[in-house]
């Protein structure tokens, strides 16, 4: 974060009683990034888009059910759908909008989200990371030479389902996320940053959400996002390979990018965060206005 830049902490109370756990880095009057991690992330996840926005960028993140400091509450994607609109009506003032950008499940937030008023009038566009929306077990190409099939699918499902611990943070651990999450050109920090991470999630939290990716099906929700939207992808993501970005963006009523990141594996946000980061800027640029931008602050 930017010297001098502050980070508050707040809650938001989504429908079914769970309080969410918010941060909001940056100016009270600056444009709003809301920022939704992945399964097994945290707020951790997106520290390079925080640091590099929140000098000029009002940042808020949060975690997800059962990631973080969010307790469990109950598991589906209505439920995400319903924190989402929590934090933004816990963080925007009124009649404020904001760029809304979420990675892997935080992105199928998003998609949950879809068709809701209340989602609609506080989104100006959306950046949709690394993501699907149907057909995850299928697509997915962790299983190391296993042509797609019902063979891939049943062992994918059941590592997706999995909830054995994954242990400490060894090279080995290392060497396992780097193959499956991200990319032989990540940086060995980068390896072990989403490795602190995603071991920190705890294992029923991760066996859980796994059944809900599982079985996720999204696709009468693609249709009713109508807000501005870019994808963006890996072209080396094994656990959501670019097939998916190629369907989404195809399906989207207002899709105005599709960004390929060669090379890059699953995690972006932290493998490619200037790619990222950049098109959060640009999304701001495009689609917050002044009247975005100079409401009153919510206290607190």
């Amino acid at each position: 974060m930017s010297a001098g830049v502050r980070r508050r902490f707040r809650t938001a109370e989504s429908a079914d009683g769970t309080v969410l756990h918010v941060e909001v880095h940056g100016p009270e009057n600056a444009p709003a990034v809301v920022l939704s991690h992945g399964w097994t992330c945290s707020t951790r996840f997106w520290s390079a888009q925080i640091a590099a926005l929140s000098a000029d960028h009002r940042v808020i993140c949060y975690d997800q059910r059962g990631h973080g400091r969010t307790p469990m509450g109950r598991v589906g994607t209505r439920f995400l759908a319903d924190d989402l609109e929590a934090v933004l009506r816990a963080t925007l003032a009124p009649g404020e909008r904001a760029v809304v950008a979420g990675h892997s499940m935080g992105a199928m937030t998003i998609m949950a989200a879809a068709g809701r008023p209340a989602f609609a009038a506080r989104t100006a566009a959306v950046l949709l990371a690394s993501t699907g929306y149907a057909d995850l077990v299928e697509e997915s190409t962790v299983v190391p030479g296993a042509a797609r099939g019902p063979l891939r699918a049943r062992i994918t499902r059941a590592v997706l389902r999995s909830g054995a611990p994954l242990g400490p943070v060894n090279p080995l651990a290392r060497r396992l996320l780097r193959y499956a999450a991200l990319s032989p050109a990540a940086s060995a920090a980068q390896v072990a940053e989403c490795a602190r991470i995603v071991h920190a999630c705890p294992r029923i939290v991760r066996a859980c959400w796994g059944q809900v990716l599982d079985t996720l099906d999204l696709t009468a929700n693609v249709a009713e996002l109508t807000v501005p939207a870019v994808v963006l992808a890996g072209t080396a993501d094994r656990l959501s390979p670019p097939v998916h970005a190629y369907r989404l963006a195809s399906r989207l009523p207002d899709c105005r990018d599709l960004v390929l990141l060669p090379g890059a594996g699953h995690m972006t946000p932290v493998e490619t965060p200037d790619a990222v980061t950049e098109q959060l800027r640009t999304l701001v640029r495009t689609f917050l206005g002044p009247g975005d931008r100079d409401r009153a602050p919510l206290p607190g």
